[in-house]
């Protein structure tokens, strides 16, 4: 594709989704000057047609982008617009407000997000399960009552109220929390079993029907940490889009995002093939002898900057029931083995470049943000 067929592929795009409606040459050279006649902007929208970019409603003389369009608008975005520092601070500040542990972080994200999108807001909640634990203890709370209290690394701290046998008192809890720690500390969330609990709570001296019911209420605590939690915000905003005048395509989606453990998953799948493909891409490089270490340092920073979020546009959607929208999503980190995923939703009519910088804003905060909590911790 030439520089011309892109600016007025860009032009297209842009206009159509500010009116929504199918746009022709006249609306083009009136609206942007462009310095080309309307019979030479038709020849180059009758190419972009022909190749797939742009598709023509039956009812419309004018032309609306395709998925491969839209992909293809968004391949060639220029510099991204930056989030004014105005709403930076306004976002820093809205995470700051009563925050506690690391789920807050990510509800209140989500719920940011989308409100300044005016789409719907996915978050997972961070993978723990390569999170190594840094301290666990076990502490009576009444007879019959303790708090199991686990610490991982980045500094999250989760707790979880627990019933215990009336006989065991606050000194025997303690000394099986301190077995049981020096047991799993250092060790991941993943590799952490109910048979390495109950053997290292059987090294005190405490009788064995005491110890089974607080080994496996435990035990239950650390798995507890690896559930994955899904967040979804916004739904309701997307009603007032002109796309969800189809009241099938509104009940589709509606149908597909009232599934929150389907679309988590999708969102799982959609990352580890991401991995899968750099993966790939970092072999290449390696075994490329030819490729000087600076030109793969360069394309490493480069590749690294355009990867900060993944795009799928229309039928790249595999989840039934999303086939007409956009999915943007990215990676957030809380540290180097604790991560999670925050995405966007909405018809494919968005302003691509607005949302990416707010998705990669919002990530870069939320990892700014976990750091200062595990300092202040």
């Amino acid at each position: 594709m030439d520089n011309r067929a892109k600016m007025i592929l860009q032009a297209i795009v842009n206009s159509y989704v500010e009116i929504c409606e199918p746009i022709g040459s006249k609306y083009l050279v009136d609206k942007y000057n462009l310095n080309l006649s309307s019979a030479t902007v038709r020849n180059v929208m009758s190419w972009l047609e022909e190749e797939g970019y742009l598709e023509k409603p039956h009812t419309s003389a004018g032309r609306v982008p395709s998925d491969k369009g839209y992909r293809a608008y968004v391949e060639n975005l220029p510099l991204l617009p930056p989030v004014p520092l105005k709403k930076q601070a306004e976002f820093r500040d809205y995470l700051e407000q009563q925050i506690d542990e690391a789920s807050d972080l990510i509800i209140r994200a989500a719920d940011y997000l989308s409100e300044q999108t005016a789409f719907v807001s996915v978050a997972l909640s961070p993978d723990f399960s390569f999170a190594n634990i840094q301290q666990l203890k076990i502490l009576m709370i009444e007879p019959g009552s303790a708090l199991v209290v686990i610490v991982i690394s980045a500094g999250i701290v989760h707790d979880r109220l627990i019933r215990v046998p009336d006989l065991l008192d606050a000194e025997q809890l303690n000394r099986i929390g301190k077995a049981v720690e020096s047991a799993v500390k250092g060790k991941p969330l993943n590799d952490i079993t109910l048979v390495m609990v109950t053997a290292a709570a059987e090294d005190t001296d405490i009788p064995e029907p005491l110890l089974n019911q607080v080994a496996f209420e435990t035990y239950t605590s650390i798995k507890q940490m690896d559930n994955l939690d899904v967040y979804i915000d916004g739904s309701h905003r997307l009603l007032g889009q002109p796309e969800f005048q189809d009241i099938d395509r509104a009940q589709r989606f509606f149908h597909a995002i009232n599934k929150p453990q389907i679309v988590a998953g999708y969102m799982s799948d959609m990352q580890k093939e991401e991995d899968a493909k750099e993966a790939q891409t970092d072999q290449a490089d390696i075994a490329d002898e030819t490729v000087s270490a600076a030109d793969k340092k360069t394309a490493g920073a480069k590749k690294q900057k355009k990867d900060a979020y993944m795009l799928r546009i229309g039928q790249e959607i595999v989840l039934k029931g999303l086939e007409d929208m956009s999915f943007i999503s990215t990676v957030y980190r809380f540290s180097d083995n604790i991560s999670g995923q925050l995405a966007v939703i909405g018809p494919k009519r968005m302003r691509y470049g607005e949302i990416i910088s707010q998705i990669q804003f919002i990530n870069k905060t939320l990892s700014e943000t976990s750091e200062e909590l595990e300092l202040d911790r």
